[in-house]
């Protein structure tokens, strides 16, 4: 009996592992605590987590709830976050996604959406992505970043998809010297699927530990990938951030980047990677399955703002104009025939701020005798929707590429709204007021 009570025992607690498709581990108050977090994004390159913008990044949930969600591991976050860094948080919990079923489960949801930060661990991409994209997980996140100020942060692959672009590693990994041979290996996936959605990184890819191995090819790669392939989108002004092993990027709400590391000890580096938008042609003159890319413009094909970490984070970079920096120094980059080609630069002198690229690119005005709210873009839209205050879509409207429509607000109460307007596959969100 004991034998087969034993055996019984066993097989119950495999079907149940089995069949459960996440494992929680929670370290603090079991209950959450409603916080109001202070927002943005913590990127880190890999390899160890810097210990001062892991505590950067605990101060933006400001004494509430911390969520990491990964696809393999355990708990090894839990005691380092609530009580290791000197950073008091209400609780860390950690949920494991053993399969894709778990995005849609209630307790997972509900976690999230509870949450004031969130940290995607390290990993495997393509997990990440072949579990949340297109499912209620990414719409809570992304809900929760533009509307309730939620800072997600994450290493490795959980840096690799925090940027609207991102290499999906479906078919595995690519080094810069299969990149730079053959921009079209079919190891190089950079689908234009949405998925993330955090403003300052909207035309943005990241890339990770960038000196071990370099990867600096292959990222300059996937900047091709996107121009030639979806420039006629809109997508032409793309912009790369990536981190050294042990450099950590942190920004806050005013778009500062701040570079955190042991740079004089050791040669940590952040680079931040912009398309030379002084040039009258910036796409690659080739960029062809089976064919090395050239991408050389002059040699200034990008420009790029190589910045050291340092334990304090005193040297950053301005993601509001992508040109003001401290602590860096300017490089061109440029691909000769398959070779990447870095020779010292000069600082980028053509870029608009965010709040006058916004501005520029779409105007809203609400009419309150008519109640209509009237939206005016630079690029043609495809489609608007209406949001209240917590996210959820109140009404959506399709439009084919106009430039000028308009939504009837009569049945509105006096309130916070949001729009949020597609244009090219691209996303802006502005707030309303009736």
């Amino acid at each position: 009996m004991k034998t087969n009570f034993t055996f019984a025992l066993c097989l119950l607690f495999t079907l149940n592992s089995f069949a459960q498709s996440y494992t929680s581990y929670r370290t603090g108050s079991a209950t959450s605590l409603e916080q109001t977090p202070l927002g943005r994004s913590c990127l880190m390159g890999g390899a160890s987590e810097s210990d001062e913008a892991m505590q950067w990044f605990l101060q933006r949930a400001n004494g509430g709830d911390v969520l990491v969600l990964r696809a393999s591991g355990s708990d090894g976050y839990n005691n380092y976050m609530y009580s290791e860094l000197g950073v008091t948080v209400n609780s860390v919990e950690t949920i494991v996604f053993n399969n894709s079923t778990a995005s849609n489960d209630a307790y997972v949801l509900q976690r999230i959406q509870e949450a004031e930060a969130i940290w995607f661990a390290g990993g495997d991409q393509w997990n990440y992505i072949s579990y949340w994209r297109d499912t209620e997980v990414q719409n809570l996140i992304n809900n929760a970043v533009n509307f309730e100020n939620l800072v997600i942060g994450g290493t490795s692959a959980g840096m690799a998809i925090l940027g609207r672009f991102y290499f999906s590693a479906e078919n595995g990994t690519i080094t810069s010297a299969q990149a730079l041979a053959n921009p079209y290996d079919s190891d190089l996936t950079v689908p234009n699927a949405p998925f993330l959605n955090n403003w300052y990184l909207n035309d943005v890819i990241t890339d990770t530990h960038y000196d071990d191995p370099d990867r600096r090819g292959r990222h300059t790669t996937f900047l091709a990938r996107i121009l030639a392939d979806y420039s006629s989108a809109g997508f032409i002004h793309m912009k790369g951030i990536a981190c050294d092993e042990y450099t950590a990027v942190c920004i806050d709400e005013n778009g500062a980047a701040r570079v955190f590391g042991d740079y004089p000890s050791f040669d940590d580096n952040a680079y931040f990677i912009q398309v030379n938008c002084e040039l009258s042609d910036m796409l690659p003159e080739t960029c062809e399955p089976n064919t090395p890319l050239h991408w050389d413009r002059g040699g200034q094909a990008l420009k790029v703002y190589k910045v050291k970490g340092t334990t304090t984070g005193s040297n950053a970079f301005d993601l509001g104009d992508w040109k003001t920096g401290s602590g860096g120094t300017w490089e061109h980059w440029s691909v000769n025939n398959g070779t990447l080609v870095i020779e010292p630069g000069t600082q980028v002198n053509c870029v608009l701020s965010v709040d006058e690229v916004t501005e520029y690119t779409l105007q809203i005005f609400l009419n309150p005798v008519e109640n209509q709210l009237s939206i005016t873009s630079k690029k043609p839209i495809q489609a608007i929707e209406l949001l209240d205050s917590f996210g959820r879509m109140l009404t959506k409207k399709e439009v084919s590429n106009l430039q000028v429509t308009s939504i009837d607000v009569t049945q509105l109460s006096s309130g916070t709204y949001f729009l949020k307007v597609t244009m090219n596959n691209a996303i802006m969100i502005k707030k309303v007021i009736k």
